[in-house]
């Protein structure tokens, strides 16, 4: 694919990362879905080479880059077949939230970690009764002395047992309105009344889903990220990278899965002809490509806008950007695997358990149709009908 839009570093950024990529592939991915374990030789060598931190400020180890270098490293390692979900979570959303408002004790404290892979970071947003409605969120922080309590449950956080913390969102009482805020906490998974429950998934993935209960989980001061009084605005700034991040796993997913189909359907022979010779297998790839190479262009204008320090612009972009890469990576998955035909939904080519995988990309972190809401509200100026 080409590099539209990109500096020349961004060109070889790509490139070194798709070569680490190349060098693990989907099978190794394969191996340890398998073997129950965690992509960690992948993960321990992209943080060596700097890949996993680029967003980071280089005060504390990262590569001073931004969303937009972080967006390459994630599809370019799709691309190969070999993706990193944890990329989304831990230097995306809570690298980026700790680096925009945390003290400077917990950006000394967590982010070379992170930049390095050496320590990671799990978010918890989700709960069984509000999704990421963060107006519904019923997990809540009650201030006892110089001590925050935090009681709640979360569901679908993702690699809550490699996560050295969760970034966990609650939301605390405005002593002015007394109205419910949402406020971010750094909560260690071996804190008192935190437990961990795996939700049994059927897709096939590295990195295990998990429910949460917190019953009155006791937290020093410290463990509040940011101003208490910020509320939506420190929130936003995790959940914006996170719609970026999605889109560039998708687009990665779509990639390979395309790149294999292109690769069968130019040597598979029917009628002395390679497959691919026929429009009604050539046109539906040739569009795939289209819709994939769309939605990187709004993926980097939301990158590009987010980098900037335009929240609010990036906000429409990024939405607009998850959306159109969920969908583009849907059709190319789908086109793939009937490209192939019964190869399709074979173990040796790899594409069947893509079916699944490619569906999360509509679902989370947030639905098309809360898109679809957000952008005829915000966007559009409709009325709002949530």
């Amino acid at each position: 694919m080409s590099a539209t839009l990109e500096t020349d570093e961004h060109k070889a950024l790509r490139a070194a990362v798709a070569a680490l990529g190349r060098r693990y592939g989907r099978e190794y991915i394969t191996r340890t879905v398998t073997e129950g374990r965690h992509p960690t030789e992948l993960w321990a060598e992209a943080g060596k080479l700097g890949y996993l931190g680029v967003n980071l400020p280089e005060e504390y180890g990262g590569g001073g880059g931004g969303v937009a270098e972080l967006s390459i490293v994630l599809e370019e390692l799709g691309a190969a077949g070999c993706p990193l979900l944890m990329l989304v979570v831990s230097p995306a959303i809570c690298g980026t939230v700790i680096a925009r408002f945390g003290t400077e004790e917990q950006k000394r404290t967590w982010l070379p970690g992170l930049a390095d892979g050496i320590r990671t970071m799990a978010f918890g947003i989700t709960e069984p009764d509000a999704g990421s409605n963060s107006h519904r969120i019923t997990t809540t922080a009650r201030r006892d002395g110089a001590d925050w309590l935090l009681t709640g449950r979360k569901v679908f956080i993702s690699g809550v047992d490699i996560a050295d913390a969760v970034l966990v969102v609650g939301r605390t009482e405005d002593a002015r309105t007394g109205r419910l805020k949402p406020c971010l906490f750094i909560v260690p998974p071996d804190a008192e009344g935190f437990e961990r429950h795996p939700i049994d998934m059927e897709i096939n993935a590295a990195e295990k889903q998990f429910e949460l209960v917190l019953d009155d989980v006791r937290l020093p001061a410290d463990a509040l990220v940011g101003d208490e009084d910020a509320g939506l605005l420190q929130l936003f700034a995790g959940l914006n990278p996170e719609r970026i991040m999605t889109a560039a796993f998708a687009i990665g997913m779509g990639r390979y899965a395309l790149a294999r189909a292109v690769e069968y359907a130019r040597e598979r022979t029917v009628w002395k002809a390679p497959i691919g010779a026929h429009q009604a297998i050539a046109h539906p790839l040739a569009q795939a490509h289209i819709d994939l190479e769309l939605a990187r262009l709004m993926m980097q204008k939301a990158a590009h806008l987010y980098d900037a320090g335009d929240d609010i612009g990036a906000g429409e972009a990024a939405n607009m950007a998850k959306y159109a890469a969920g969908e583009a990576c849907v059709k190319a998955v789908d086109q793939a695997v009937h490209t192939l035909g019964g190869n399709g939904l074979t173990r040796e080519f790899g594409l069947a358990s893509l079916i699944t995988a490619a569906r999360v990309a509509r679902i989370a972190p947030v639905s098309r149709e809360m898109i679809l809401n957000y952008v005829s509200h915000q966007s559009l100026g409709l009325p709002k009908s949530y």
